[in-house]
Parts: structure tokens; sequence; C-alpha cells
């Protein structure tokens, strides 16, 4: 590597799974890498720091420049409160990489020392729908960036290159249908409907934890098992049967009871109640926005399939930052954004 060359690393810190990417630097970005974790901080708080030295070796963090960190794991119920859990994400990482300068990103888009950062750890809370939205405002400066993930949904407006959104915070981000707390892997199908057509009849569903949205997917063919990277509810294995059972018991039934076709034409109304609860988050942001309706959808996460087709069923204009990056590189964009970022700033100050 030459002296005019550098490598950051950006990172994703959230409470299911732990996302980073790799810049490579020489006058601009001449190399991307993402790596993606499944790790349920809640099960093991105390191995975040291993975790991520681990991810850091697997991506090459060795003699990176610098670390740029979002995060979403300081909600996770094993912590007291978000302070206590931002500043447990802020352990971790310095634990983890000692020597390579670490930035954190805020919710004024500012990107602040590790150190500096305990002073206010509120500021650093949930920001990686932040760090998306800043990046691809510099490629497309007017238009709605909706990422779905495997938990939330973000609906980021951007107007004039610029971040125009209405909350900072989950709690106002909520009101303003900015975040829409549904995803397409984790997300219990319980929430996404309480009732469900079954033979022509109207059907409540159980209050239990019993299948995902992932085991929906799977069903539906949209999903791979290898792209299905959370945990299954009964801890069985992720196969088509296994998720049909899984689904079958949403409505306390079974596969000695139910057909598959029966199980698949369930599924499909849970897609399209989904599509429905994301569209709403979408059409309540586009309701404030002059001009809303000509704007077009960026769209990323691992259930881009969401919002591309609620943008067709509104005849909104879909672009596809896929045709840049690879599917995997979208899947983790707030780490790789985040990166950008710092690589930007630290560039800037050659």
């Amino acid at each position: 590597m030459s002296s005019d060359t550098f490598s950051v690393v950006g990172w994703d810190i959230g409470g299911v799974n732990i996302k980073a990417g790799r810049l490579l630097c020489q006058s601009g970005i001449i190399g991307r890498k993402v790596t993606i974790r499944p790790f349920e901080i809640w099960r093991e708080p105390e191995k975040l720091a291993k975790l991520l030295q681990e991810t850091g070796n697997e991506l090459g963090t060795k003699g990176a420049k610098a670390l740029a960190v979002t995060m979403t794991a300081e909600l996770s119920d094993v912590f007291r409160n978000r302070k206590e859990g931002v500043l447990s994400v802020i352990d971790a990482v310095d634990k983890a990489f000692p020597d390579i300068p670490a930035y954190l990103l805020s919710l004024s888009g500012d990107l602040v020392p590790l150190k500096k950062s305990r002073k206010r750890p509120l500021n650093f809370a949930a920001t990686n729908w932040l760090a998306s939205a800043l990046f691809v405002a510099t490629i497309h400066p007017d238009c709605i960036l909706v990422d779905v993930g495997s938990t939330t949904t973000d609906i980021i407006p951007i107007r004039h290159g610029r971040v125009n959104v209405k909350g900072l915070t989950d709690m106002d981000r909520l009101s303003s249908g900015e975040l829409v707390y549904t995803g397409a892997l984790r997300t219990n199908p319980n929430t996404v409907a309480s009732l469900v057509p079954i033979n022509g009849q109207i059907c409540r569903v159980s209050a239990e934890y019993f299948a995902v949205m992932a085991d929906v997917y799977f069903i539906l063919g949209r999903l791979s098992s290898e792209k299905y990277i959370c945990s299954t509810p009964d801890g069985r294995e992720k196969s088509l049967p296994a998720a049909r059972e899984r689904l079958a018991r949403l409505i306390c039934s079974d596969r000695d009871v139910m057909r598959d076709e029966e199980i698949s034409k369930l599924a499909a109304y849970l897609f399209e109640k989904q599509l429905q609860q994301v569209a709403e988050g979408l059409l309540q942001v586009l309701s404030r926005l002059k001009d809303g309706y000509r704007l077009p959808l960026v769209v990323a996460g691992s259930g881009s399939y969401l919002c591309e087709e609620i943008g067709r069923r509104l005849g909104l204009t879909i672009l596809d930052l896929g045709k840049e990056w690879s599917e995997k590189t979208l899947s983790a964009l707030p780490s790789l954004s985040v990166a950008h970022l710092l690589a930007e700033q630290l560039d800037g100050q050659r």
C-alpha cells in the first residue's frame, strides 16, 4: 500500500447484527468490502468487544487509518436506558481497537472523536439512518431514501442535497412517519395483522412469538436460507417445511391441519399488510413535501423489494443503488456510508 493510500472502516452496531464496511482510498474510493455478523446483544453483551475484533480481523481492520461508528444497539433492553447502551458500545469499540482513532456520528451529522463522545452519549444514539441519508444525498440530492432492514424501515426525504427530516430521535421519527418499526426478517407477524382470512373466515392471530416475517418471505420465495440471518423463534432449521410449521402456529394450527396452499395464502396476506404499514409511513412523509410524488425512491436494505413494490403501485421512479453496489453491500449501507463520510473528512485534512 503506497503512502497515498489509506483505509477506513465504518461500523453499524445494532442489537442483532454487526455490520462493517471497509474502504480503500487513493484520490477517491478504489475498493469496498463489507461483512455482516449476526449478534443478539441481549444474550451476551459482554462479548461485543470480542465480536468487533473478530469482525475487524475478517474485514482487514488492521492498518486502518480510522474507524467511524453508528449504532442502534443502545435501545436493547439489556441496557437500563439508552445512555447506558451508548456508553457500553463506546467501551466495546475502545477495547476492541485501542490503537485506531475512532469517531462516532452524532445526530447533528458530525464525526466526533470517541473520547469526546462520552460527554453527551445520547447525541450518538440511533444514528445509522443518518449516515445512509448523508451519503445518499451526495449521489441523489433530491429523493426519498427507503431502507427496509431486518427490524425497522427508514423513510428519509432528501431535498437539494440536504437531509430534510422532521425528527432526529427514534420517538420523533416514529411520530413523523420517518421510522416504521417493521422489518423484513425479525418482525413478528402478529404486529403486522391482528386478523387474517382463513378459508373465507376472519381469524384472530395468537399473541405468541411463533414466527417471524422471514418465514413469510421464505415461503413466498423472496428470501433464501442464506439471507435468513435472524434466529428462528423455535430454534429449528431455516427450511421451507419448518417455516410453514412456524407460520401455521400464528393461528394456533399446524401442518397436520393446514395445507401448504393455505399457509402460502396466509403468507401472501401478511405481505400485503406489511406493504400497507410501510406505505402508510411513506404517504405520511409525502403528504408534507411539496412535489413529493415527483421525487424518486432510492431503495435499500434486506427488504428492498417491499419499497420497490410500493413505489410501483404509487407510480414513483425507483433508483437502484444496486447497479453500482452489490446486494450485500446495500444491506450494510449505513456502515459503508459512515466510512465514506469519514474518508471524505480525512481526505480533506491531507
